[in-house]
């Protein structure tokens, strides 16, 4: 049986991640649709290249109410917006949430089809980073997954931290916890203090002389 932190992690997780979209949606001139659509592919996106890539079907097709989800988080931007934009770089926060607790539910879900603790990883990273990729593109923004941000880096710690966990015999639920928030700080503290792979600068042309 799924464990129920599990499944309560992957909604909040959900919600975090359509708050983020829907909130980069609303400065770009985009209808209440749109801002949906923009929220739930943030949501969804990355553990539905992971199903894909697992070849089961995809979660949200056999669960209605992560579309819910996004849409109760749609209506709380909608009634609360001026008082969470008010928030310290809400977006922001909402999306070190969301990559967190998605990424640690990846891992759970790979580990339920048995692969190699790497794999786990990989598509754990997947899972917490592809939605914000997609959601970039759609809103023609450079994918916070190619910038010079902490990104996938992030979920990799955090899914190193799950396996030393795990391998610890630490309680599932333990495990999901310390990990996630592994993630989440990493993020946030990445971002606090400018922490940043270096920068690949561009390489000039061979000069046929």
């Amino acid at each position: 049986m799924e464990n129920y932190f599990t499944i309560l992690i992957d909604f909040i997780g959900t919600f975090a991640f359509a708050i983020s979209g829907i909130r980069l949606a609303s400065g770009k001139q985009i209808d209440w649709f749109g801002a949906y659509i923009i929220g739930l592919v943030t949501a969804i996106g990355g553990g539905t290249v992971r199903d894909l890539l697992l070849g089961i079907r995809p979660f949200w097709m056999l669960d209605g109410r992560y579309f819910l989800t996004t849409g109760i988080a749609l209506i709380a931007m909608l009634l609360l917006k001026e008082r969470l934009v008010k928030w310290w770089n809400m977006l922001f926060l909402f999306d070190a949430i969301g990559l967190g607790l998605v990424t640690i539910v990846g891992i759970s879900k790979s580990m339920d089809a048995q692969l190699p603790f790497w794999v786990c990883i990989v598509m754990g990273t997947i899972t917490g980073s592809v939605g914000g990729l997609l959601r970039d593109v759609l809103l023609n923004e450079v994918p916070l997954l190619l910038r010079k941000d902490v990104y996938a880096l992030a979920c990799v710690a955090g899914g190193l931290v799950y396996f030393a966990c795990h391998y610890g015999q630490l309680s599932t639920t333990w495990t999901e916890l310390i990990a996630a928030s592994v993630v989440i700080s990493v993020r946030i503290l990445a971002f606090r203090f400018h922490l940043h792979l270096p920068v690949l600068h561009s390489i000039p042309p061979k000069s046929d002389n």
